[in-house]
């Protein structure tokens, strides 16, 4: 079969790229065309857009880059009507994928599932009704959008979560100490704070500076930066301090051997508990009393990090908007560095939330799921 995929960023990059090798096992003459990633890439088809040239974030780069915006989602569209695809795969970033879900429901007879889902349960629950019009069948990776769309009389597949197969992949093939991994990227022989500070530019831009101003009060510990890929290691030299060292392609070596994270809200923030490291989460934003004021009114959840969303409480100290300042970075990532209550409590969380996603096998199961599907409408 023509598999179409579409992902904005880099862990869609990763989790597409996993499905498409298990869409190979299942699917022997398998075909990919993809907006995607370098991962994506690796297991084979035709990239048509790399996700970097997609990936734009808040209100004014979003406004200064819609032509380019539009120009891709117009490619975009006409590229999927002329390779007339068996089935178009959107791996989350729902921004981009609803337009063209909406365009390829109303122009052609091919099916659109969906994998990873909006998070439409955060805000912006109207798009159920698109979700609804446009999308034939929905894939889930989070156990908790089960209710949510049940309650919308949308009935959805849950199939485990594909971080899990990817962190138990990697530990079970990689078993490196802490002395080849500092020799091998030349570090200190100190122990390691991982600095995960977002995969887009404006992210990290507002998140590592202030970061990096933490840092400052652990002289003792080395900071070391998981660079996001598509973004040019010149670009991290403004906002680091001038003994914080950067890692390229290497995120779960990284996470392996950190005593602790700071880390930007998203899929790392999971990929950090799945590795038992204790984490604050840092999400800085501009007009922070603004935007904290609108998230407490607006946003439909209590949380912002896939961790406590998963477990419903709070395991990992969220700052976010005006409370992610220096000094409270500081004072949350002291209580990490020994054995604390507050360390304990939070690895006895990641166990919970472990034994709640399950066993590993995520992606072989959407496979299956998406052919089961496809053929049951054939």
């Amino acid at each position: 079969m023509k598999y179409y995929l579409i992902v904005g960023e880099a862990s869609g990059d990763l989790h597409a790229s996993n499905l498409m090798k298990a869409l190979k096992q299942e699917d022997p003459q398998a075909e990919f065309r993809f907006f995607g990633g370098d991962l994506m890439t690796a297991v084979g088809g035709t990239r048509v857009r790399h996700y970097k040239d997609l990936a734009y974030m808040g209100f004014i780069p979003v406004l200064l880059h819609l032509r380019t915006i539009f120009r891709n989602m117009d490619f975009c569209k006409q590229d999927i009507v002329a390779w007339q695809p068996d089935v178009l795969i959107l791996v989350d970033y729902p921004g981009f994928n609803l337009k063209i879900a909406e365009y390829v429901k109303r122009h052609t007879s091919v099916p659109v599932y969906y994998y990873i889902s909006p998070k439409i349960w955060a805000w912006k629950e109207y798009r159920i009704k698109n979700i609804k019009r446009d999308v034939d069948e929905l894939f889930s990776i989070l156990p908790f959008e089960v209710d949510f769309f049940q309650k919308h009389q949308y009935p959805i597949h849950y199939i485990g979560n594909p971080c899990v197969d990817a962190v138990e992949a990697f530990r079970s093939e990689n078993q490196e100490g802490f002395t080849e991994f500092i020799s091998c990227n030349h570090l200190k022989d100190k122990p390691i704070i991982a600095l995960l500070a977002g995969s887009r530019k404006q992210e990290i831009k507002d998140n590592l500076i202030r970061m990096m101003e933490a840092a400052k009060m652990f002289p003792d510990y080395q900071f070391v930066v998981a660079g996001a890929p598509g973004i040019e290691p010149s670009f991290y030299q403004s906002y680091m301090n001038e003994d914080a060292e950067i890692v390229f392609g290497q995120t779960y070596r990284l996470l392996q051997h950190a005593k602790a994270a700071l880390v930007t809200s998203g899929t790392a923030t999971l990929e950090t508990a799945l590795f038992r490291v204790p984490q604050v989460v840092c999400y800085y934003t501009a007009a922070g009393r603004l935007v904290s004021f609108l998230r407490r009114h607006i946003l439909k959840v209590k949380y912002i990090s896939l961790v406590n969303l998963i477990a419903d409480r709070e395991v990992v100290k969220e700052l976010v908007a005006d409370g992610m300042t220096v000094k409270n970075i500081q004072a949350e990532l002291k209580k990490l560095l020994a054995e604390t209550p507050e360390q304990k409590a939070m690895l006895d969380g990641y166990d919970r939330i472990i034994q709640i996603l399950g066993k590993a096998g995520a992606s072989e199961r959407a496979a299956q799921e998406i052919l089961r599907c496809l053929n049951k409408k054939k």
